[in-house]
């Protein structure tokens, strides 16, 4: 009976902790995918995402791409305390006014559609975000900004995206006094990380604030400054299960935008 009784005291006690806990709302792939017997389009995450966000605290659902107007997206970002954009394919370049470059991937226009309608309500709000990799370009491209389609021309190697599958690595350099540094706290002025990009942020645009780039000059962290929490960085921080620090930022200020908005 004892046990029983232990059982039920912790049953209560994450019941109350989750219960607290800000939902954070993470947009998804839509893919073909093979499970069992079904070969059927499906919502796709890889679940680092999942474990970074319930890591930090916060409660994840997934926000898959479907069909959107300004409604639907209000409606949603309205059920959540907090979001993020995650990885994933190239955004069209037909958004910022550009041809497809040979290397540039098949435009998947419903995510587009998607990401961008549930931004801009975010913003509208002041939902807090977080843009991860194609989140920043996203948000930049959103917000009237354009992107570099092959980082290669640029730099003149593939060290943002080595392989299929393999992470480069390097630092970043994060601008002092910034959202970003804040979040990151003291000793954060260079910080490890995981590229996985061959495109990045060009012509940035008006209302967003760079704060971090890598060794030669590549944008690799945004932050909006019209809003209390709005960042967008072009590195994947889900790849390093010891660093939480920018979810549990992101959380923080999902709990707080809870809190305004209970009370307004």
């Amino acid at each position: 009976m004892a046990s029983n009784d232990s059982d039920r005291d912790e049953h209560d006690e994450i019941v109350a902790r989750h219960g607290a806990a800000p939902v954070i709302g993470v947009t998804t792939y839509l893919e073909q995918a093979q499970t069992g017997v079904w070969d059927v389009p499906a919502s796709f995450l890889p679940k680092v995402y999942l474990d970074a966000v319930t890591d930090a605290g916060g409660i994840a659902v997934l926000l898959p791409p479907q069909p959107v107007s300004r409604e639907i997206a209000r409606s949603v970002v309205a059920t959540l305390d907090g979001l993020i954009v995650a990885g994933g394919a190239d955004v069209d370049p037909a958004r910022y006014g550009q041809e497809a470059h040979p290397r540039t991937g098949a435009p998947r226009t419903d995510r587009d559609a998607w990401e961008h309608a549930l931004l801009t309500e975010a913003i509208a709000v002041e939902l807090p975000f977080l843009g991860i990799c194609r989140g920043a370009q996203v948000l930049n491209v959103a917000l009237g900004g354009t992107l570099t389609q092959h980082l290669p021309d640029v730099v003149g190697s593939e060290k943002y995206q080595p392989a299929p599958a393999v992470f480069g690595e390097g630092d970043v350099a994060v601008e002092p006094g910034s959202r970003l540094a804040s979040v990151l706290g003291p000793g954060s002025r260079s910080l490890p990380v995981h590229f996985y990009h061959h495109q990045a942020l060009d012509e940035v645009a008006d209302g967003l604030t760079v704060t971090a780039r890598s060794e030669d000059g590549v944008i690799e962290a945004v932050e909006l400054d019209s809003v209390p929490f709005g960042l967008a960085v072009q590195w994947h921080p889900e790849e390093n299960a010891a660093d939480r620090r920018l979810f549990a930022g992101l959380v923080d200020a999902a709990r707080t935008h809870r809190m305004r908005r209970s009370r307004s």
